[in-house]
């Protein structure tokens, strides 16, 4: 199944709702990384996560970045997102797999923690970025993500995010939702959302089943009018290059590119997105050497 989002508004504006399977790209991004089970279920929550909250407040050319850290052995979780449905994302400590929770499910927040933060960098283009930040309720994604909304958008939602991981490590599937609450939604509709959403299954559980992102709408949704705004591709893409890794080395002091080129005869760089290695000579260290500013 191909991995996209639907933006949707129901009942006329009472609410706005995305649905994302994100299946393919949770997939790319434990290959990249090569993820255990707990550390592929909250690196693929915080890309699903990260691809909402950006499909809904960005335009255009803007971009974000979140990062949640709660003190847990995944460590520090760094998701870049932006208006046009690519993300890219990593964590500190991949290799991380822990006994399953009370509710048999893979204990995302166990290995998230929840003694910390998830801030929101917004780059909108102007001169200062505006970041963001909220505690962590939980460490399990989906409510800290609800929380950030309430607390710094003033947006009241919820948001659920699930990654299914199969015991080879592989991801079978991954997805989520996110329903915000318009200032025009009747007490009664909220009601009857919330009842809805104690019974709804997991996404993934959903995706399983063969279910698409507008099955899911309609499951939420069921008795309400439902008006698909658009239907927008999401990937996992790294926009790394030589050329930029070549961009940043140029601000190096002087003297540690002059060590790398007598010492080392050259250099390699990794991507922590995406692990692309790339390769500098000599003869590339000293172009950039040329460039440097000190």
């Amino acid at each position: 199944m191909e991995d996209y989002l639907i933006k949707s508004i129901i009942n006329d504006g009472m609410f706005r709702a995305y649905v994302i399977n994100g299946t393919n790209l949770v997939q790319e991004a434990q290959k990249r990384h090569d993820t255990w089970s707990a550390a592929t279920a909250a690196l693929g929550r915080s890309l699903v996560g990260t691809t909402m909250l950006a499909a809904s407040l960005l335009k255009g050319e803007e971009k974000m970045t979140v990062r949640i850290n709660g003190g847990g052995p995944v460590g520090g979780i760094v998701v870049d997102g932006n208006a046009n449905g690519t993300v890219k994302g990593y964590l500190q400590h991949p290799h991380v797999s822990l006994p399953l929770n009370k509710r048999h499910h893979i204990d995302v927040g166990k290995a998230v923690g929840n003694q910390g933060t998830l801030s929101v960098t917004k780059d909108m283009g102007l001169k200062d970025p505006f970041t963001g930040k909220v505690g962590l309720t939980s460490g399990e994604i989906g409510d800290d993500f609800t929380y950030y909304l309430a607390q710094s958008e003033q947006i009241p939602s919820s948001v659920g995010v699930s990654v299914f991981v199969n015991p080879d490590e592989t991801v079978e599937v991954a997805g989520g939702f996110m329903i915000q609450v318009m200032p025009g939604a009747s007490d009664e509709a909220i009601n009857r959302l919330q009842t809805t959403l104690t019974h709804l299954p997991q996404v993934s559980d959903l995706l399983r089943q063969g279910k698409t992102p507008e099955d899911i709408l309609k499951l939420i949704f069921s008795n309400d009018k439902v008006k698909i705004l658009d239907k927008m591709p999401v990937s996992f893409v790294c926009d790394c290059s030589k050329d930029r890794f070549a961009k940043a080395m140029a601000s190096l002091p002087s003297k540690e590119i002059k060590t790398m080129i007598q010492d080392d005869h050259g250099a390699e760089v990794s991507c922590r997105f995406c692990g692309n290695k790339y390769q500098y000579s000599e003869t590339d260290l000293k172009a950039i050497l040329l460039k440097a500013k000190n």
